[in-house]
């Protein structure tokens, strides 16, 4: 008999569902809020009859919605797409995120509603929705525009900042305070994480799919694609991460393999059937009462998005270097919420840490900001022509002027070159440093889950499996800390260059290049060694074993350092061919 609800409440919901984003697409307003209007048809809170039998059952798909929705948005992200967007997307994003969890809490304290209350809603409105936005442009025939471009750029840093928020959030929640070393701590310990599953994961999965799709079989791929999602969902679960960022992270990935199209095309079906079921399950918790009742706060959180959003994100697109009519397209774009806010909204009520009005408040400002979004894109441009004959002369001259002057100061040749160089080689030393910090971290991590499992003989010292431990660590930590180290010279050697003057010639401007080449890199190493010391306190060696495996590292570094430079050259050249290769069209 359960099986038989569960098949009704499923058919009841595809069936509703259908009808009404079939009157949806009829009148073109964004299907997704046919979804959620069919959520609240068959919910509990619309009488007279409860259609859903089976609302836990709901739920759980509704989860699949969610790993779905944000699978296929790592999917079109790609690290290339991140190296691409450049200092606009960066600016504006990061400018309206801060803008929005500022005006989002304060609006929260004004209507007297708890702290965290307020900090959920200041997330929930910081995010706008990709899904939305895109299908708005694409809709309007005005995807191949440069402020489109933009806007996909800002959605792109949007997006990962958003992943951040949800575990920070959480950690929030769990410990009902905002600590800032708790902070702190938990964005280093998600950014090492997922600089190291997107570096492992490109240099894996990719090849992996590449050998699965030699078969010819889209079944067997399928099924390989389905299977590594969900199984680092669950290694993400276990680590007490959010099942979105798991999703996230594994198709940012698969971004990067040949096969993404196929991928993309495999998975469509699947994401569409889950993300219908994750939306009309909104609309189950969806209480009309409380829109009533909360009227007022909705109007002016939807008032407060669309206008914040619009001047936060203008102003981050001018500020980098964008003329006032762009900025302005790019800021009237953008100003909605959707799948993450929802997400986040989620988030609150499952930790049960926000009061039950905050959800439909979140639900009924996005289905709002939604409706205005074409029209918002739409007024863009004889907005933009209207604001530019209003301003006064010497403001329209000084907005005229600035990008011209940004743009000019870009083009210098030899600064932009010498720029792009130290932020490669820092951004590969902080690559290689999350990597060596990654293994120390998973070492300790295995010694203290599996320790019970390694014996050892009676006789042998206590401190041997700690010193085992560690020193294998090292070993496997050497390649990247060599890199690390080079990568770290050849910096200092073009520091020198820039900080001695010319005129510092003979033994001093000598001896002071010497001291900047040779002083940064070795400081640098030991402090990453201290670093990981700290990292690893728990299978740290006593001194006189420490001592000991620090001399036969060295010993072994000086022997293969040649060898060591080869492999991780060899390791850096495959994850770079990985990510230049472009993905099939099949």
């Amino acid at each position: 008999m359960a099986h038989a609800d569960f098949i009704q409440d499923l058919a009841v919901i595809m069936l509703i569902a259908g009808l009404v984003t079939l009157v949806f697409h009829r009148l073109k307003q964004p299907v997704v809020l046919g979804y959620i209007l069919a959520g609240v048809i068959i919910g509990p809170h619309t009488p007279p009859f409860a259609l859903i039998q089976d609302e836990h059952t709901i739920r759980t798909l509704s989860e699949l919605g969610v790993v779905f929705l944000l699978f296929a948005l790592g999917l079109e992200f790609s690290l290339r797409k991140l190296a691409s967007v450049g200092l606009t997307a960066v600016v504006a994003a990061v400018v309206e995120i801060a803008a929005m969890l500022f005006i989002g809490y304060w609006i929260g304290q004004y209507f007297g509603w708890n702290r965290m209350d307020s900090i959920f809603l200041g997330a929930i409105l910081s995010i706008s929705s990709t899904t939305i936005i895109v299908k708005a442009l694409d809709e309007l025939k005005l995807k191949s525009e440069r402020f489109s471009q933009l806007i996909f750029g800002i959605l792109i840093v949007e997006d990962i900042l958003a992943i951040a928020m949800i575990a920070l959030l959480s950690a929030i929640a769990t410990t009902g305070q905002v600590d800032a070393p708790a902070v702190f701590s938990t964005l280093g310990k998600l950014s090492l994480f997922m600089v190291v599953a997107l570096v492992l994961g490109i240099l894996i999965v990719p090849r992996l799919l590449a050998y699965v799709d030699s078969f010819e079989s889209t079944e067997m791929l399928l099924i390989t694609v389905l299977g590594l999602c969900f199984g680092f969902c669950l290694l993400v679960v276990k680590l007490d991460y959010s099942i979105a960022l798991g999703a996230f992270i594994i198709g940012a990935v698969m971004a990067e393999s040949r096969q993404l199209k196929r991928i993309e095309r495999l998975t469509e079906p699947i994401k569409d059937m889950f993300s219908a079921i994750f939306f009309v399950s909104i609309g189950l918790l969806l209480d009309l009462s409380v829109l009533f009742k909360y009227a007022g706060p909705i109007a002016l959180i939807t008032a407060a998005v669309m206008l914040g959003k619009v001047i936060a994100c203008g102003a981050g697109a001018f500020l980098s270097g964008n003329d006032g009519r762009t900025s302005l397209k790019v800021g009237m774009g953008l100003a909605q919420i959707g799948e993450f806010s929802f997400i986040i909204a989620s988030l609150g009520l499952t930790l049960k840490v926000t009061s039950d009005f905050l959800y439909p408040i979140a639900v009924a400002v996005s289905a709002l900001t939604t409706l205005f979004t074409p029209y918002l894109i739409r007024l863009s441009d004889p907005l933009s022509v209207r604001a530019g004959a209003a301003m006064p002369r010497r403001m329209a001259v000084w907005f005229a002027r600035y990008p011209a002057k940004l743009h000019a100061l870009k083009k210098r040749t030899d600064e932009a070159v010498l720029r792009k160089i130290i932020i490669r080689i820092l951004l590969q030393v902080l690559v290689n440093c999350a990597l060596v910090a990654a293994v120390f971290v998973a070492s300790a991590f295995i010694v203290t889950e599996a320790g019970s499992l390694l014996t050892f003989p009676a006789k042998a010292p206590p401190e041997l499996p700690d010193a085992l431990t560690w020193g294998g660590a090292l070993l496997v930590s050497l390649p990247f800390l060599i890199a690390t180290y080079r990568k770290l010279k050849a910096l200092s050697m073009l520091l020198a260059e820039m900080l001695v003057l010319p005129a510092a010639q003979g033994r001093a401007g000598t001896a002071l290049r010497s001291v900047v080449t040779e002083v940064i890199p070795a400081a640098a190493v030991a402090a990453i060694l201290v670093l990981i010391g700290l990292l690893s306190e728990s299978i740290l060696p006593p001194w006189p074993w420490l001592a000991g495996i620090l001399v036969c590292a060295a010993i072994v570094t000086a022997l293969l350092w040649n060898w060591f430079v080869r492999l991780h050259t060899r390791l850096q050249v495959a994850l770079l061919e990985t990510m230049e290769t472009p993905a099939s069209p099949g």
